[in-house]
């Protein structure tokens, strides 16, 4: 099952805002899942988790947040968590859905920390992907030595490598046909030349405001009232151990699972990464 429809919807400062929307294999009635990618990704980075969770009998949205994929570009003031858990939130609204299952990968989790404090009923559980409240400076500054400045490239064999020389590391295991489909989900082709499929100016306040205001709270917030999956690459350079222990101690209901081989952030295909996944969703409604 792999059949997705586009849903569109206004953010509330006039955004035509897009979500890939797949529909739950026949069965009993189970909470949908909402999947938020990561800083410059877009819901392409979904495509073979979400139809893979629509056969389970979910109900699947992945986002393109606003900035990124079909989704308009934004004032790069709004390109901040706020306004993208507001996004979120008129989505979910304008589906009739007031309660769901959240799966957000670096940026997604970290719009889902910030969606449990404006919204808390509308998040029954979390699947965190390689992100928490204690970042790694290390990771944070390779992110933002590219983040806004992909220059267009001519072939899909241009923008693989260029993939490759950014993410060798955290994807050891990739060969060139999987650099390739990267490249198919990550860029576009706007008049004969390949573009990364975002705005360049989500990078401006990444680079000159916090990620998150009281990352702590917002972490509190979220795992502290309901079941939780926190994910980590075990080639990460974001989220360190430590910092993913800290995460889930004195939390029963928080689970960390590693993924073997994997830096940031893994691309929750990979067999350690589904079974988890797939283990932590049979226990939820």
């Amino acid at each position: 099952m792999s059949g997705y429809v586009d849903r569109f919807w206004q953010s509330s400062d006039g955004l035509r805002l897009h979500a890939r929307d797949y529909a739950a294999a026949p069965g009993p009635a189970r909470l949908p899942v909402f999947c938020l990618h990561g800083l410059t990704r877009n819901a392409r980075d979904f495509g073979m988790l979400a139809p893979h969770l629509a056969g389970l009998g979910r109900r699947v949205l992945a986002i393109d947040v606003r900035g990124r994929g079909l989704s308009d570009w934004a004032r790069p003031e709004t390109y901040q968590l706020p306004f993208y858990a507001e996004d979120v939130a008129r989505l979910a609204e304008a589906l009739g859905i007031g309660a769901a299952i959240f799966i957000g990968t670096s940026m997604g989790g970290l719009i889902t920390m910030e969606l449990a404090g404006r919204s808390p009923a509308l998040i029954r559980s979390a699947i965190i992907n390689d992100v928490g409240p204690r970042l790694s400076d290390r990771g944070l500054a390779r992110i933002a030595g590219y983040v806004g400045k992909s220059a267009p490239v001519a072939t899909w064999g241009e923008a693989a490598d260029h993939l490759r020389a950014l993410n060798a590391d955290a994807l050891p295991h990739y060969g060139p046909e999987d650099w390739r489909l990267m490249a198919e989900r990550m860029y576009r082709e706007i008049g004969g030349r390949l573009l990364a499929d975002y705005d360049p100016a989500i990078a401006l306040p990444f680079t000159s405001k916090p990620l998150v205001t009281d990352p702590q709270q917002r972490w509190a917030d979220l795992a502290g009232a309901r079941p939780i999956l926190l994910l980590r690459g075990d080639r990460s350079d974001l989220l360190d151990p430590d910092a993913a222990e800290e995460m889930v101690a004195g939390r029963p209901d928080a689970t960390l699972a590693s993924v073997a081989n994997v830096g940031h952030a893994p691309m929750l295909d990979e067999p350690d990464a589904l079974d988890a996944i797939g283990c932590f969703l049979d226990r939820q409604p």
